[in-house]
């Protein structure tokens, strides 16, 4: 499958925590990283997500937050991942950051120039990248 999103990736369902309206959703990566989605029930059912259910995980650039400093601080979203930036590449608007988690899972986020200059932003900077669950988007094969 082909997709404008820059990050997607390969994973297992490991948990699904089902509530009233939403569930979320579990999943594990190849490098045992874990991402956390919030789907519709409905969705949950149609997809036919459970857990040992393999699914591709999308998640567009631009909904990576990036974050420095922020050891101090606990997040409203469970997806913060640790990483070291691999390379920054500056357009006139725009800027996207590869990163590597600590367990190795590639990262891209799509930042404003200023937001990248503000974060001192190069090859090895330490950041720290967050997804709110709901901007986690869950696909399957058709059976």
């Amino acid at each position: 499958m082909l997709t404008s999103a820059r990050n997607r990736f390969e994973g297992t369902v490991s948990r699904v925590l089902p509530g009233a309206i939403n569930d979320e959703v579990i999943v594990t990566l190849s490098t045992g990283d874990e991402v956390v989605a919030t789907i519709t029930k409905g969705s949950t059912e149609r997809l036919d997500i459970r857990p040992g259910r393999e699914v591709l995980v999308l998640i567009k650039a631009s909904f990576v937050i990036l974050l420095a400093d922020c050891e101090d601080y606990i997040f409203s979203t469970r997806n913060v991942f640790p990483a070291t930036v691999t390379e920054v590449r500056n357009g006139r608007v725009a800027t996207e950051v590869d990163m590597v988690t600590e367990k190795g899972l590639s990262l891209t986020s799509t930042i404003t120039v200023v937001s990248a200059e503000r974060l001192k932003l190069a090859e090895g900077v330490k950041i720290s990248a967050a997804v709110k669950a709901p901007h986690v988007i869950l696909a399957v094969k058709k059976d």
